[in-house]
């Protein structure tokens, strides 16, 4: 028998067989044309460049639906690459200068952009090399016509292992069949870990080389919760990990009987359990759960693989579809936190090169450089007002000027609309607020008091930013903490100044779907927590197995505390 330790990903245990997906390079030769077939060869290279790119905007919007934009930008830096003139230009004027095939010139110019990567002193760079590979694959794919490693021919359910798996690769692997999976690489924030979760598929990786040393039909088991990969199990160690595993899915079970009791304390505070909505596509399965409310619906989902922006008539169907659905509950939309990259692509923005989009031309910062986009997304979502309760909250504000702004946009829209024969009431009864995930909006969040309705922290650009750590980066992703005492006092800080003001704050992001978190949530003082629907009766059933006046103890004792490992330690007593 032997043990290897990884990093848990995904909570669960699986016992099977292993299916080895295969990571093999492709091999390219260099291939010598004669001079009529060079230009054809150019046009071959530049449609398994569009294929690319479209295969980047189907992975953008499964990505989207699961994880949410933190991680369906990861997207972006391959975009950023196909982009490069060393591929877009260099590879066509090397095909006809040498006189070789498309696959050839392609592999050299990875190769020396490849080789500046690896040159350069900072490790983040450095680490994009594994976009740069991804992408390789990607082109010389469809230039091979090479079928894309998949596990079409697992006969049984089993256990995938692999190297690495692409978001793509992840999001496309059939629940039914794979029992577990893990990998070589990858850290406790990266896209397959989180990914993993949001499919409830058992899941550890960073196992280092387990790939070279399991093949196919080996039994093995998986621990997604210690973080453990057994290879050749004994008798005792089966039947003790099939108990285990019988418990795990018991205790899963049991949270369908929280659906209808409320989220309260032992003590009997209540707080507004709200759930998460990434795409129209998950309403179904959101209200299964009988949330109080939707307190994040993405629209992002909507901009996506369309030509043009959608229309305010489409746009308005399918929010007042989804406010209907919930009403008398409320929904709160979000306006579409964007990038520039897609404005590019409906040609409204010249090509430009942005080298950090998280700190670009996005959020409402796009939003009112493009003001009649942004104003039709408003419109439509007032027009959903018709069909029962909604909220509209705007991303990425850092000023207050930002967000005058955008509150002039909206009562605009709402006169417009007004005297299109909406009812006033309706319009006057929607709030407008603001996602509070920028440092200096939360440093400042006393003058912005009085342009908003209510407040919402986005945790994940706020943690981001605050620590400077990009969080789907594997090289630094350990030092995303949200046990960080500076988090946790930004968090106080918001809070208690909009309570001061009467102003109610909620909080959304993967921080709500950390139990371990939540105590501090709830001894922080947050109105609503709103939650990603995968973790949404475990946190309910985190929040009724504590006592908020405990809650608030430990809260003021980790705002003395100077370091996470110090604030980690004070969770246990939580319950007590």
């Amino acid at each position: 028998m032997i043990v290897i330790k990884g990093i848990a990903a995904s909570p669960g245990i699986a016992m099977g067989k292993a299916f080895l997906l295969d990571d093999e390079d492709i091999a390219v030769e260099r291939v010598r044309l004669p001079p009529e077939l060079l230009k054809p060869e150019t046009r071959r290279f530049k449609a398994a460049l569009k294929s690319t790119l479209k295969d980047l905007d189907q992975t953008e919007s499964k990505i989207l639906r699961v994880l949410g934009k933190q991680h369906a930008r990861l997207i972006d830096a391959h975009r950023l690459i196909l982009d490069d003139p060393l591929i877009t230009q260099e590879v066509p004027q090397r095909i006809i200068k040498e006189g070789v095939n498309a696959e050839y010139a392609l592999s050299q110019a990875l190769a020396e952009i490849s080789s500046q990567f690896e040159k350069m002193k900072d490790e983040f760079f450095r680490e994009r090399r594994h976009d740069l590979n991804d992408v390789g694959k990607r082109l010389l794919t469809h230039l091979t016509r090479r079928p894309r490693r998949d596990v079409s021919m697992i006969d049984d359910p089993s256990i995938v292992l692999a190297r690495n798996l692409l978001p793509s690769e992840t999001l496309a692997l059939p629940k039914a069949k794979v029992l577990g999976f893990a990998t070589d690489l990858g850290g406790k924030s990266s896209h397959t870990a989180i990914l993993a979760q949001s499919l409830n598929i058992p899941a550890v990786v960073g196992l280092s080389d387990v790939s070279r040393r399991v093949k196919t039909g080996d039994q093995i088991i998986l621990d997604g919760a210690e973080g453990l990969l057994i290879i050749h199990p004994g008798p005792e160690t089966l039947l003790k990990y099939a108990q285990a595993r019988a418990k795990f899915i018991e205790e899963e079970t049991s949270l369908a009987a929280l659906k209808d009791l409320p989220a309260a304390t032992q003590d009997g505070k209540r707080l507004r359990l709200e759930a998460n909505l990434d795409s129209p596509d998950d309403l179904k399965g959101v209200a299964a759960l009988r949330p109080d409310g939707i307190g994040l619906f993405r629209t992002e989902s909507l901009y996506l693989n369309v030509p043009n922006p959608p229309a305010e008539d489409k746009q308005a169907l399918i929010y007042s579809s989804i406010v209907k659905s919930l009403s008398p509950k409320s929904v709160t939309i979000r306006t579409a936190d964007l990038g520039a990259d897609r404005l590019v692509r409906w040609g409204l923005e010249p090509p430009a090169n942005e080298p950090n989009p998280f700190l670009g031309l996005r959020g409402i910062r796009l939003s009112l450089k493009h003001f009649d986009l942004f104003k039709a997304q408003m419109r439509a979502i007032l027009r959903a007002s018709s069909v029962g309760p909604l909220r509209i909250m705007v991303p990425m504000i850092s000023s207050p000027g930002e967000m005058s702004m955008a509150r002039q946009v909206f009562l605009k829209a709402c006169a417009e609309l007004e005297a299109e024969g909406l009812k006033r009431e309706k319009t006057t009864a929607v709030e407008l607020g603001m996602m509070v995930e920028v440092p200096s909006a939360a440093l400042t969040i006393e003058s912005f008091l009085p342009l908003v309705d209510f407040l919402s922290v986005g945790t994940n650009d706020l943690i981001q930013y605050t620590l400077a750590v990009d969080r789907i980066n594997e090289s630094v992703s350990h030092l995303y903490d949200p046990f960080h005492p500076a988090v946790l006092q930004l968090l106080a800080r918001i809070i208690s100044a909009a309570h001061a003001q009467k102003k109610p704050v909620g909080i959304c992001g993967e921080m709500t779907a950390d139990p371990q978190a939540v105590p501090f949530l709830v001894g922080l003082g947050f109105d609503s927590l709103s939650v990603p629907a995968r973790m949404f009766l475990r946190v309910k059933k985190t929040v009724r197995a504590i006592r908020h006046d405990n809650a608030k103890r430990l809260v003021e004792a980790a705002l003395k505390c100077s370091s996470p490992e110090e604030v980690r330690r004070l969770a246990p007593h939580v319950s007590d």
